[in-house]
């Protein structure tokens, strides 16, 4: 809910780097098409770690969330942002192992995959209407993102990307005073690209077409919605797919490429819904966001989901 949704806390965990020359067969990529990801993408490496599951992935993001020991208690809620379903049948998910291991099980639990990569932002969303119905004014969601690039469909995006297996985690409250306030916040679903798991040629045009555009619209709604101009922004948060894409989308807009903070796009593939959130704490971290900061998270589903958030830190 705009006004009530903040950001207490985020934190999160990036595996091991491994070069993308590496398996780039793996992943279908000429050497034509590995030296354009590198050169043009900023593609070079991506984080991922073929030992842990998904519940380990997600549980070393949480256990570097300090802000959570000790306060389990008003944790209501538990939301796992997912790019794909769940993989498991129920009640056999990831977050069954994290609330045992987090002693959460008090909490309501559910996975949030609607809008595909975008669902990140729409499970805060999510948190903050559901907090601000709670009749306790000190609960707090705890939402889970990033997952296992395990099988050969969720390994990349043709043409587009490399997934990667960072994950964040981040407690949401309804404080208005929180440390990272929500100030607007936009969602569009184009649903006539979601006939396809995998887009033939003429969608994925299509989808190309519409991407700066689709991007642009829901960035212009979210800053409408929160009183703010883009000038005014600090810094913008992105999903990690491409540098291109970017360069794009900021001639569109008439945005400075250095406010758009790329710095691991070269380091960590695109990590599903986690994206928004790991730059978060590593904008954070490094010093790219100051006490009264406005700045814009953005991220794109297939599917197709633009979604774009406006904060106050």
């Amino acid at each position: 809910m705009v006004g009530m949704t903040s950001i207490v806390a985020v934190s999160s965990c990036l595996p091991d780097t491994i070069p993308i020359a590496r398996f780039h067969r793996e992943l279908g990529l000429t050497d034509v098409q590995l030296r354009r990801y590198q050169r043009f993408y900023g593609l070079s490496d991506v984080c991922r770690d073929p030992q842990a599951d998904e519940t380990r992935l997600l549980l070393r993001a949480v256990a570097k969330l300090a802000e959570l020991r000790g306060q389990e208690e008003r944790v209501r809620y538990v939301l796992q942002a997912r790019t794909m379903p769940a993989p498991l049948p129920y009640p056999l998910t990831s977050l069954g192992p994290v609330q045992d291991e987090l002693g959460l099980r008090h909490a309501t639990a559910f996975v949030v995959s609607q809008h595909a990569c975008a669902s990140g932002l729409l499970a805060v969303d999510l948190a903050g209407t559901l907090l601000a119905a709670d009749p306790d004014p000190d609960a707090l969601a705890l939402v889970l993102t990033g997952e296992k690039a395990g099988t050969g469909h969720n390994q990349s995006i043709p043409d587009v990307t490399v997934m990667g297996e960072g994950t964040a985690a981040l407690l949401v409250s309804a404080d208005r005073t929180g440390r990272n306030r929500m100030l607007g916040y936009a969602a569009r679903t184009h649903s006539r690209f979601g006939t396809e798991f995998i887009m033939g040629a003429e969608a994925a045009a299509d989808f190309q077409d519409r991407y700066g555009p689709g991007l642009c619209e829901v960035i212009a709604a979210a800053l409408e919605e929160a009183g703010c101009t883009l000038d005014e922004l600090a810094l913008v948060l992105p999903h990690n797919v491409n540098r291109l894409s970017w360069i794009g989308v900021c001639r569109t807009l008439g945005l400075p490429l250095e406010r758009v903070f790329l710095d691991l796009v070269p380091h960590t593939g695109h990590c599903f819904c986690a994206d928004p959130f790991i730059n978060l704490q590593r904008a954070t971290e490094v010093g790219r966001l100051r006490p009264g900061d406005r700045y814009l998270m953005t991220s794109v589903g297939l599917g197709a989901t633009f979604a774009a958030m406006v904060f106050e830190h």
